[in-house]
C-alpha cells in the first residue's frame, strides 16, 4: 500500500509545483522543504514536510515521464 496524503496537501503541492516549479528539486528533500518554508507559510512543522514529501515525489514522477517521452 502506498501513502495516504490529505486533499490539503495535494491541493498545496499543486500550486506549489505550478509557480515554483523550477526552484524545485526532483533529488532533495531538503531542498525542497527549504524552498517550501520561503514561500508558503505553514503553521506545522509536520504538515510543510508532508508537502514537501509529496513536492519531491510528484518531481521524481515529471523526471521519470519526460525521460521516458525522449526515446
Amino acid at each position: 500500500m502506498g501513502k495516504v496524503r490529505t486533499s490539503a496537501v495535494k491541493v498545496i503541492a499543486r500550486e506549489i509545483l505550478r509557480d515554483y516549479d523550477r526552484y524545485l528539486s526532483p533529488d532533495s528533500f531538503e531542498h525542497n522543504k527549504d524552498i517550501l518554508s520561503k514561500v508558503v507559510i505553514v503553521h506545522s512543522k509536520r504538515f510543510r514536510n508532508q508537502i514537501a514529501g509529496y513536492v519531491t515525489h510528484q518531481k521524481k514522477l515529471q523526471k521519470f515521464r519526460d525521460l521516458s517521452y525522449e526515446d
